[in-house]
């Protein structure tokens, strides 16, 4: 028994410090950038071991300097709400779930085996996203995604809403070794992401779900229809 005590306790102290690592880590990026994240990282790697080189762009650009078109259209595309909750949109992520389901019924009906079962987008919030590719691994578990959540909830405490929209457009991938807004625009439309206009805006902000596949298919009919979509409703979108 005190060897099962023993180990319980030594458990729960690493969690606590893993914790407290996880705190410093973020309360740190109040004021200074962080050189990359664990999602970068493992690309890198991957790049590394597949190609045996690195294609890696990324430039930090202050919030300010970022277009306010980029900023409207990530926020409409990605996260509609995010000023007003908490990191977690509980509303969001009900509707994903009706939406999963609704997919899946209609798949079964039409006898469509669940590979060709359209891909339908979860509810995550800007600020789930940033602490997934900032801190955790690419594992999907149920402990992966408590820390997940208990990660969502210290970067709102932490970080103000700005801060936490300038690093994940700083940080966000927009294809193979290219990360951030500033690399996405030089890459895209040979300018910088101060000069962005509204649909080259929001062409970038679609990409997001998944942009290694948009980048090998940049004139898909639902890339050119869905950002039509999000500039029509770009003039909405509320800003930190």
């Amino acid at each position: 028994m005190r060897a099962l005590l023993r180990w319980i306790a030594l458990v729960l102290l690493a969690f606590a410090g893993l914790q407290l690592f996880f705190v410093a880590r973020i309360a740190a990026m109040a004021v200074l950038a962080p050189e990359s994240t664990s999602f970068q990282r493992s690309e890198a790697w991957a790049q590394l071991r597949q190609d045996g080189g690195l294609r890696w762009r990324q430039q930090w650009l202050p919030y300010a300097q970022i277009s306010d078109n980029l900023k409207r259209a990530v926020v409409t595309s990605e996260d509609d709400n995010f000023v007003n909750h908490d990191g977690v949109d509980w509303d969001a992520i009900e509707r994903a779930w009706e939406r999963n389901a609704k997919a899946e019924a209609q798949a079964q009906a039409a006898s469509r085996p669940a590979a060709r079962a359209p891909r339908i987008r979860g509810g995550s919030t800007i600020t789930q996203q940033l602490a997934k590719n900032l801190l955790l691994s690419g594992e999907r578990n149920y402990v992966r995604k408590g820390q997940e959540f208990v990660l969502t909830l210290l970067l709102e405490q932490l970080l103000s809403k700005r801060r936490i929209l300038e690093i994940y457009l700083n940080s966000v991938e927009w294809g193979t070794g290219i990360f951030g807004a500033e690399a996405a625009a030089q890459h895209y439309f040979k300018k910088s992401a101060r000069q962005l206009t509204a649909p080259e805006a929001a062409r970038l902000a679609v990409m997001l779900p998944a942009p290694k596949r948009f980048e090998k298919t940049p004139n898909s009919a639902y890339l050119a229809g869905r950002t039509r979509t999000i500039v029509a409703r770009m003039g909405n979108a509320e800003l930190p």
